[in-house]
């Protein structure tokens, strides 16, 4: 079979396929089960500098066609939450520790002491006040952020980008001149819900982000045009709930995929994947490389 394996945004992975972050990245020992379920590597939930409750009920709301959350960021703090990165390490797979903060500096303090192999900037949650998309749609502020975080982290660094933007390659353009090692490439779409036997919004906070297959062609969209214009690679999430998406978003321009919302259908989702990639380059002779940026080499 042809090999997984890939250097991605300065890690080394045993196969493209990770945990995104939020769905199941709140305990060590959850991490660590999606790694030994074939996760090429885990991102942690969201932690920050304080502890925070987030948003009052209901956080997450099923509609058709996908899955709206407004968690608002909850979290220990990253003081206590380094026990769980170093449970999810012994899995044996890169643990990436995606944090947010309210400005360049707060990113930085956070980076400068949680021991992670990676981190994943959190610039894209559209539903905290003062926090993700509210820093991550200046490309000023992105540059800023990612800037600080490299020079005072000595691990990869990620910066997730929001999709509630009228250009996402700027954003791009902004963590690259900023020194990232790799984008990230999407987070949640701004939505939200309502109960027409009430007239009430259905999420506490209101508004949420949406996840799930709705936003799978937006996400291939944003990475295929940010892997034609950066030099850094491009880490595709959003919607992939098959090796049919997975192999889309590679297509498009993503070195590695993200999986989230499809985790609700159980941990095997990384085995299902994987295989399915493996079994459709040994069928049609390609190697990932071959596969990865396909569309935009045909589309010239």
């Amino acid at each position: 079979m042809p090999s997984l394996s890939i250097h991605a945004g300065g890690l080394d992975l045993k196969n493209p396929v990770l945990l995104a972050a939020g769905i199941l990245g709140t305990t060590g020992a959850s991490l660590r089960r999606a790694a030994l379920a074939g996760a090429g590597g885990v991102v942690t939930k969201s932690v920050g500098s304080v502890p925070r409750e987030g948003h009052p009920g209901p956080t997450i709301v099923h509609v058709k066609c996908g899955l709206l959350n407004a968690m608002g960021l909850p979290n220990p703090s990253y003081r206590d939450f380094q026990q769980e990165i170093k449970t999810a390490r012994s899995a044996g797979v890169p643990v990436i520790a995606s944090i947010f903060g309210s400005s360049a500096t707060e990113f930085a303090q956070i980076a400068r002491v949680l021991k992670a192999d990676a981190f994943e900037l959190n610039l894209s949650c559209p539903h905290a006040e003062k926090y993700g998309s509210e820093l991550g749609r200046y490309p000023d502020l992105v540059e800023s952020v990612t800037g600080a975080v490299k020079a005072a982290a000595d691990v990869p660094v990620w910066v997730k980008l929001t999709p509630n933007t009228a250009d996402i390659l700027e954003l791009g353009l902004a963590a690259q001149r900023g020194g990232a090692d790799a984008v990230v490439a999407i987070n949640t779409l701004k939505a939200m819900a309502i109960d027409i036997e009430t007239g009430y919004p259905m999420l506490g906070n209101r508004y949420g982000g949406l996840s799930g297959q709705a936003i799978k062609p937006v996400a291939v969209r944003c990475v295929y045009e940010l892997a034609g214009r950066l030099e850094i690679p491009v880490i595709g999430v959003g919607g992939i709930s098959s090796w049919e998406d997975a192999v889309e978003m590679i297509m498009a321009g993503a070195q590695a995929v993200q999986v989230g919302t499809a985790l609700l259908g159980g941990y095997g989702i990384f085995e299902e994947i994987t295989c399915g990639i493996s079994r459709y380059l040994e069928r049609k002779s390609m190697t990932l490389e071959d596969l990865c940026g396909l569309a935009g080499r045909r589309s010239q």
